[in-house]
């Protein structure tokens, strides 16, 4: 016993020892460190000093300085940046739901700007620009290589101008124009309507209007439908939705789940990771969900997204999502400016991460390329003749006139939806599975 208290003071003693011998060297690094950083920023205040004495036209000094604090947050991710004073009202305006502009979320490619969504019904929606979309010149003037507050700036201007964007679309072979007018942008988070017998919730964005609109939807819908027993299920369509506030992508998750986790946040301590889970209440009821997402579906939507469908609580339609991850947080500086730092990803509650990645649909629907019929097309549609039509066809005895007024009702919703594939293929194919899913139920 006493050779084991002496080997274990022995050992205690050698790591205190090892402990003092360590430690020199630790904070000798730490202090070559930190005069390294003092020297670059001695180095950065000499550049700038001979960029206002000797550069061939007057600067102006604050701009150099926002541009600098720009250039580092810009080259850590495509979602830091700062914010001028000017920028981060606007922001608050956006998140608040109503801005002015062309209406399209971006982001920055291997230093090309990148369309990630054209919100709902905005100049650029109607305009034609769709996700994916490439933007490289802005009225004639190239955008290649500028940081993408540069690029955005250049597409602001006052309410009623004309913007020309030149875009680069994947399976077009040249580039070609888009002539826009720009506008106040007054998004509606969600738009809710009744297709058949199943609820469609077209969400927009995420921001301030977000939950409310969603749960006015669904109440609006059911009591439209004569109750909860005539609802088939509920389309949440989040294609293009470029995200927003995470608190709203909660709790439009939690709408839908009674229990377990939403998303969970892990920063670069252990102490910056969070976890949410969802409260009992479910506004559907445990009625069948589809939820439509596409490679326009990016962060606020991948979380609703990944939640859902990681519960099993929906069946995940349509293609790739955009596979953004990662969580901004703004953060106030001096003189009402700011800066959007990337501080966390996010996890859906199977512990995947969607950075780069995405949310993968549960069913692969791509969305065909609309063609309008021809002429001779048209022409060749004849209605199509049955048993019914023909002249003193025998009557149904088995029905009885109740019966076959709801038989025809029934037919009319399905032919409804027959024409939507037409319109919108993805959209009919998400109802048609909600159709199928609540026959099953039944």
């Amino acid at each position: 016993m006493k050779k084991y208290l002496m080997a274990s003071a022995a050992g205690i003693l050698a790591g205190g020892l090892i402990s003092v011998q360590l430690a020199a060297p630790i904070i000798a690094q730490e202090s070559d460190r930190t005069t390294n950083v003092y020297e670059q920023l001695d180095l950065f205040g000499d550049v700038f000093d001979r960029i206002r004495r000797e550069y061939v036209e007057d600067v102006n000094e604050e701009d150099l300085i926002e541009a600098a604090i720009d250039g580092m947050l810009s080259s850590l991710d495509p979602h830091s940046s700062y914010l001028s004073p000017k920028d981060a009202a606007e922001m608050r305006v956006q998140t608040s739901g109503s801005f002015g502009g062309l209406g399209i979320e971006v982001t920055q490619e291997d230093g090309f700007v990148k369309v990630v969504t054209p919100m709902d019904g905005t100049p650029a929606y109607v305009a034609g620009i769709e996700a994916g979309d490439f933007i490289t010149q802005v009225d004639g003037q190239s955008i290649v290589g500028l940081t993408l507050g540069e690029a955005v700036d250049l597409m602001r201007g006052p309410v009623g101008s004309e913007i020309v964007v030149t875009v680069v679309r994947e399976g077009v072979e040249e580039p070609f124009d888009v002539s826009i007018i720009r506008d106040t942008i007054k998004l509606t988070a969600v738009r809710s309507r009744i297709e058949g017998n199943s609820i469609i919730l077209r969400v927009a964005t995420f921001n301030q209007q977000t939950y409310p609109n969603l749960a006015d939807g669904i109440e609006k819908g059911i009591e439209e439908l004569g109750g909860l027993d005539n609802l088939d299920g509920i389309v949440v369509d989040l294609r293009n939705n470029p995200g927003g506030l995470l608190d709203q992508a909660i709790k439009v998750s939690d709408a839908f789940l009674n229990e377990g986790e939403i998303v969970s946040t892990r920063g670069r301590e252990l102490a910056d990771s969070s976890r949410v889970n969802a409260k009992q209440g479910d506004l559907a009821q445990g009625k069948p969900i589809v939820v439509l997402i596409n490679g326009g579906s990016a962060s606020a939507s991948e979380i609703v997204a990944g939640a859902l469908q990681d519960h099993h609580r929906a069946v995940v339609v349509g293609t790739k999502s955009f596979g953004k991850g990662s969580v901004q947080t703004v953060l106030p500086l001096r003189q009402d400016g700011a800066m959007r730092l990337t501080t966390a990803r996010y996890y859906t509650p199977s512990g995947r991460s969607i950075q780069a990645l995405g949310v993968s649909p549960d069913i692969v629907v791509n969305q065909p390329p609309r063609e309008l019929p021809t002429d001779e097309e048209v022409a060749e549609e004849r209605p199509v003749r049955s048993e019914a039509d023909l002249r003193g066809s025998l009557g149904n005895d088995s029905l009885s006139e109740d019966e076959r007024r709801q038989i025809e009702e029934e037919r009319e919703k399905a032919e409804e939806t027959a024409r939507l594939r037409d319109e919108d293929f993805q959209l009919s194919y998400a109802l048609d599975l909600l159709k199928g899913l609540s026959k099953l139920e039944k």
